[in-house]
């Protein structure tokens, strides 16, 4: 019975660390909800103004000449430019990221 309790407490004392950090993460969350959609809002406003392609122009750009599928599009920042990633799927089953500058639509690299 006593092992039970010292397991028990162990495993408690680990986890109390955990639980602090989840805790932090929540109040930065409560703080400030809208963080996440920031990036998404400006990149709609940069395509807007034609400072930045939107995503819809990107995969048609990428699927044309390119056979396979298309599997999905993200946003992302690299060396402080946008950069679309696009995971692209070719007959075959090689999948592969292609990614291509958001301001140029040039293709920059696939791995």
């Amino acid at each position: 019975m006593n092992r039970i309790r010292i397991l028990l407490l162990a495993g408690l004392i680990a986890a109390a660390p955990m639980a602090e950090a989840s805790a932090r993460a929540l109040e930065v969350q409560a703080r400030d909800p809208l963080m996440g959609s920031f990036r998404q809002d400006r990149a709609r406003e940069e395509s807007r103004e034609g400072r930045r392609l939107s995503a819809s122009e990107v995969a048609r750009s990428v699927s044309r000449g390119r056979e396979g599928r298309m599997l999905g599009i993200n946003e992302r920042n690299m060396g402080g430019r946008p950069v679309y990633v696009v995971r692209w799927e070719y007959p075959g089953g090689r999948v592969a990221d292609i990614t291509v500058d958001a301001r140029t639509g040039a293709v920059i690299g696939e791995r």
